[in-house]
């Protein structure tokens, strides 16, 4: 499982090494997050994990061991409070959405959500734990 993350994020880490494009929001890859972390909020890991890519799929092989992995490696996306999105990003033709968590304790996190459209409709292919960005005084 460790392995599988570690993977995941030297894959979206790459990403931030490229040019990148800031994009208009996409209602569409907002709605596909915003359904996820629902499902997560109601423990409905089934319907979590239709959002997510067939990649993503293939690497965990069951709703169950896809819950396990969000659930200890991303507390905040598997009981996330407010949800607030950033921006939606272009890398080399990868987009990737900002989303800023805040968690239960009003801890805020930032994570890049790596997208991909599929026959099926936009789809998560990754998330990324992000700097926080910085705040001019």
């Amino acid at each position: 499982m460790r392995k599988l993350l570690a993977a995941l994020a030297l894959s979206l880490a790459a990403l931030t090494a490229t040019a990148q494009e800031v994009l208009a929001p996409d209602p569409a890859i907002q709605s596909v997050i915003a359904g996820q972390f629902d499902a997560f909020r109601a423990g409905e890991v089934d319907e979590a994990w239709e959002f997510a890519s067939p990649n993503i799929q293939s690497l965990f092989g069951s709703p169950d061991r896809f819950a396990s992995m969000v659930e200890q490696g991303y507390p905040m996306v598997w009981a996330p409070g407010q949800v607030d999105f950033i921006d939606l990003q272009s890398f080399g033709g990868i987009l990737v959405q900002r989303v800023q968590v805040i968690d239960a304790e009003g801890r805020a996190h930032y994570l890049g959500y790596q997208m991909v459209e599929t026959p099926e409709g936009w789809r998560i292919n990754g998330v990324q734990v992000l700097p926080a960005p910085d705040v001019a005084a």
